[in-house]
Parts: C-alpha cells; sequence; structure tokens
C-alpha cells in the first residue's frame, strides 16, 4: 500500500507544473482536443520518420551488401517488429499507471518513445559497426513499439465523453488528425534535405537531423498531456472507472473478443494508411527514374488532402453515422484496390492519381476508426480494451503492410498489392456486419 501511495504522489509531482497551466481547473473540449492532436502527431511523427528513413536511408546504411530490394525488404521487416512490442508495452504500462499514476507512465513512454527515435540519430553504419549496427537498429525500433504501447492516455475518450450528442462523429475524428499531421511533418523534413543536399550529404548525415526533431516534439506533447489529466474532470472519470487501467488479462477473460472484433473492424483503413505513405516512395525508389524528392513533395499534397478529408468524415459521420461510413469507406477502398495496379504502373499520372485518391480515402476511413466498436466494451474495461484493440488493429492492418506490399508486387506484380488491400476492405465489411449483428443481438437480450 506504501508503494501504491508514493506512486501516486509521484505521479501528482509530475503533473503540478502542468495544472498550474489552467487557472480554474477545469478544460474545455476545444482544449481536450488540441493536446489529443499534439499527441497523436508527435507519435506519428516517430514512426513516419523511421519509415521514410527505411526507404531512403537504412537499406543503403545497414544493408550495403545486398541489392536494394533485398535490403529494403528487411528495413521493412525491422519496421514491422515495432507492431509486435507494442501490445507488450502496452501490458507493462498498464501495470505502471495502475501502480504508479498516469503521469509517471506518460513520462517514461515518451521519453522512451523520444529517446529511441533520437538515439537511431546517433547509429553508425554497417561499414563501422558491422551487425552490432543491424541489431542497435533493431533494438531502438523495438523500443519505440514499446513506448507507444505506454502513451496511450485515454484523452480520446475524454473528449469523446465531453462531446456534444450530435457532434460525436467530428470530436472522433480529431484525434485522427494526428496522424496526417506528424506524417506531414516527417515528410516536409526528409524532402528538404533530399532538394537542398547532394545524396552524399544526405546519407552521411542529413537524414539525422530528423530524428533529433522527435525528441523535442515529444517533450512538448508530453506537457500538453500532463496538463489534461491534471484536470478535475479527468480525475473524476478515472476514479469511476471510466478512465481507470484494468488487469489485462481479466479484460481478455470477460472480453477478449470485442478486442479481435475491433482489431478487424478498421482494417482497411489501416492497411491503406501504410500503402500511401511509405510503400509507393520505395517502389518509386527501386523501379521508377521519378526522383524521390519530388514524389515527397507530391506526397506533402496528398497529407494535406487526408488532413481534409479527416475533418469531413466528422460532419458525415455526424449525419450518417459511424460504422455507415466505415463500411461505404470499404467499399471504396476495396474499388480502389482493384483500380491499384493500373494507377502504380501507369506512369506519373497514374501514381499521382493514386496517391491523392489514396489519400483521401484514408482520410475518411481512418477519420473514424478509433473506438468504432468502444461501446461493446463494458465501462470498467473501456480505457484498457481501447488501447489493446488499437495495437493490435495496428499489428494486422498496419505493420507489415509494407513489408507484404514490396514484397508481393516484387514477386508476381502489382495486382498482389490489389488483392492484399481489397482482403483488408472484406476484412472491414465482414466485422461491421457482425458486430451489427452482435448488437442487435445484446439489445434484444437486454
Amino acid at each position: 500500500m506504501a508503494s501504491t501511495t508514493q506512486g501516486a504522489n509521484s505521479s501528482r509531482d509530475l503533473e503540478q507544473d502542468a495544472r498550474q497551466v489552467s487557472s480554474d481547473g477545469h478544460i474545455r473540449p476545444v482544449e481536450i482536443a488540441i493536446g489529443v492532436v499534439i499527441g497523436r502527431a508527435s507519435e506519428a511523427f516517430d514512426f513516419f520518420v523511421y519509415g521514410i528513413a527505411s526507404v531512403l536511408v537504412f537499406p543503403f546504411l545497414m544493408f550495403p551488401f545486398l541489392d536494394q530490394l533485398t535490403a529494403t525488404l528487411y528495413c521493412f521487416a525491422i519496421f514491422g517488429v515495432a507492431f509486435l512490442a507494442r501490445p507488450l508495452g502496452t501490458l507493462v504500462f498498464t501495470e505502471v499507471d495502475r501502480r504508479h499514476g498516469r503521469g509517471v507512465k506518460l513520462t517514461i513512454a515518451l521519453f522512451l518513445l523520444g529517446g529511441s527515435t533520437a538515439a537511431i540519430a546517433f547509429l553508425p553504419g554497417y561499414e563501422q559497426e558491422g551487425a552490432l549496427a543491424i541489431a542497435s537498429l533493431v533494438l531502438f525500433r523495438l523500443g519505440q513499439g514499446f513506448a507507444l504501447g505506454g502513451a496511450y492516455d485515454g484523452l480520446a475518450s475524454l473528449l469523446a465523453l465531453n462531446a456534444p450528442e450530435r457532434k460525436r462523429g467530428w470530436y472522433a475524428m480529431l484525434p485522427q488528425c494526428g496522424g496526417p499531421i506528424g506524417f506531414f511533418l516527417a515528410c516536409a523534413l526528409f524532402a528538404f534535405f533530399t532538394v537542398n543536399l547532394t545524396e552524399e550529404d544526405f546519407l552521411s548525415w542529413g537524414w539525422r537531423y530528423p530524428f533529433f526533431v522527435a525528441f523535442t516534439i515529444n517533450v512538448v506533447a508530453l506537457f500538453a498531456r500532463l496538463r489534461l489529466i491534471a484536470t478535475e474532470e479527468f480525475s473524476q472519470l478515472y476514479e469511476s472507472r471510466d478512465l481507470k487501467p484494468t488487469k489485462v488479462f481479466d479484460l481478455l477473460r470477460e472480453q477478449g473478443s470485442a478486442i479481435l472484433l475491433g482489431a478487424f473492424v478498421p482494417l482497411a483503413g489501416f492497411a491503406l494508411f501504410h500503402l500511401v505513405t511509405i510503400f509507393p516512395l520505395s517502389y518509386i525508389d527501386i523501379y521508377s527514374d521519378q526522383p524521390v524528392s519530388g514524389f515527397l513533395t507530391m506526397q506533402l499534397g496528398g497529407a494535406v488532402v487526408c488532413l481534409v478529408c479527416t475533418a469531413l468524415s466528422g460532419v458525415v459521420a455526424d449525419r450518417i453515422g459511424r460504422r455507415t461510413l466505415l463500411g461505404i469507406s470499404a467499399v471504396a477502398i476495396a474499388v480502389f484496390a482493384v483500380a491499384t495496379p493500373f494507377m502504380l504502373g501507369g506512369g506519373p499520372v497514374g501514381q499521382t492519381a493514386f496517391v491523392y485518391i489514396g489519400f483521401a480515402l484514408l482520410g475518411f476511413s481512418h477519420g473514424q476508426a478509433a473506438g468504432a466498436v468502444a461501446s461493446n466494451f463494458s465501462t470498467r474495461n473501456r480505457y484498457t480494451g481501447s488501447a489493446l484493440t488499437s495495437d493490435f488493429a495496428w499489428l494486422l492492418g498496419a505493420g507489415f503492410a509494407p513489408l507484404v506490399a514490396l514484397g508481393f508486387s516484387a514477386q508476381f506484380g502489382l495486382a498482389a498489392l490489389g488483392v492484399y488491400l481489397f482482403s483488408g476492405a472484406a476484412c472491414t465489411l465482414l466485422a461491421l456486419a457482425y458486430n451489427k449483428r452482435m448488437g442487435l443481438r445484446d439489445m434484444g437480450a437486454s
């Protein structure tokens, strides 16, 4: 008991400075939204900086003894290991949360996330340290994934609980804006350095700068989050169990099926997430003569389109319903999957269409993906259940998507990429249908 009390006190100490920023201890929904967007953008920035470097840097720095295609496949495999570590991070940090408070958990997780990302900037290449350099890259990538499992703060749930009745779709999409914002920032930095540096200078030192920036962004995000979790509203919801963590094994025993269902509902959007951001960059770099800097600039425009469509998803969801929008988006992604081989293989015009249409669909699908089946969790399990659902959704839908997409397209052609994306859309539609039947069944039982 003394240990738990001491941990709670240490958490309150970490939050004290952040609490002083709020004059009356109350936070408006718009302030919650800003804090959530900053937090999600910082997480996305860390992962996209690594993802872009997996195409432009690490194949040459870590695997100079392999051809570019094989080296990139190895880098995409390392990219995916973070998503394997993420559920484990949630498991460990949930206990930290229960014993020592959310302030302690977030501080450790975000410093580990920013520190792991910044540490990659100091890595030597294979020619200097051999296999040790590759092992260090894997270790820091695991650190990113493990830390992200602890970065879940429940603020998106707090935002949803403070949302007006007729604007739930709008408030649900706000946290999702962090993804395109984080990608835009990461892409802009790499575009700047690839345009203004020679290839030799970029591979020597230019690529390292975005990894340094990540640590600063994470410190800002930490303070923004601590300010919010120190509020009276958050404390009340925490004590009422709406935002209180539960034991993971108890959750799995009671509502494991809800986690599995929740992981499949957003699968189409999550699969599309890395297939329009990371994968096409690798395809252009390996198979096209188009300058990488030009394609990065095009993706910057795609990120803006994605952000606009994410905002529109909130408006549409409030009119037709979140699950209806997710179903329509999944059907649209299935059609997009059929057209994907023709667009990517259609030269600059087709590739431009692939980027902008893909980012638009991503905005509508990803904008309402979070919490699509949160109502399936009991109040006691909602917080931890939402965290684990997100972990497994990213693992199943996005973690190894670049590896599978590049490997399949290299082996079987771009048609295989279309089949892969189509399967994600089919899984989303099936999960939505099953979720609806389960909801009707529970309503009838009531």
